[in-house]
């Protein structure tokens, strides 16, 4: 899973020249991403999570004397991702709320709890270590 503090020791990557990628396996992030409600959203989010690799290819690994930068650059995507997951996660949210607002209108309360909601909440992601 993708957690802030995952990468802790700004060493970790020292004199890794290769690591130019990262792929995340799927699981949580990929779930949450391809849940939400706007194409844009989900485009920004793809951008965001491809952005590590251009970032990697010209980020130094270091060597004796230096640490390099690396793990710090894998740090700072991550919490931009997980920034940007929560900043959409809350934008989903609200619109979630709208749309209930006006299907309960329509619809009895139970069966728009019951029976629509569950189908458009997000999934749920542990991002703390």
């Amino acid at each position: 899973p993708l957690k802030d503090g995952i990468i802790a020791a700004d060493d970790i990557f020292r004199g890794c020249k290769k690591l130019e990628r990262v792929d995340l396996v799927e699981g949580e992030v990929h779930e949450i991403i391809a849940a939400l409600l706007l194409e844009e959203w989900k485009n920004d989010m793809d951008r965001d999570m491809s952005s590590i690799d251009q970032i990697l290819s010209y980020t130094s690994a270091g060597n004796r004397r230096d640490v390099g930068g690396k793990a710090q650059a894998v740090r700072i995507w991550i919490r931009s991702v997980l920034r940007k997951i929560i900043h959409y996660k809350a934008q989903h949210q609200s619109l979630l709320n709208e749309a209930a607002t006006a299907l309960q209108h329509a619809f009895p309360q139970d069966i728009v709890i019951k029976s629509v909601l569950p189908f458009l909440e997000l999934p749920n992601m542990n991002m703390q270590r």
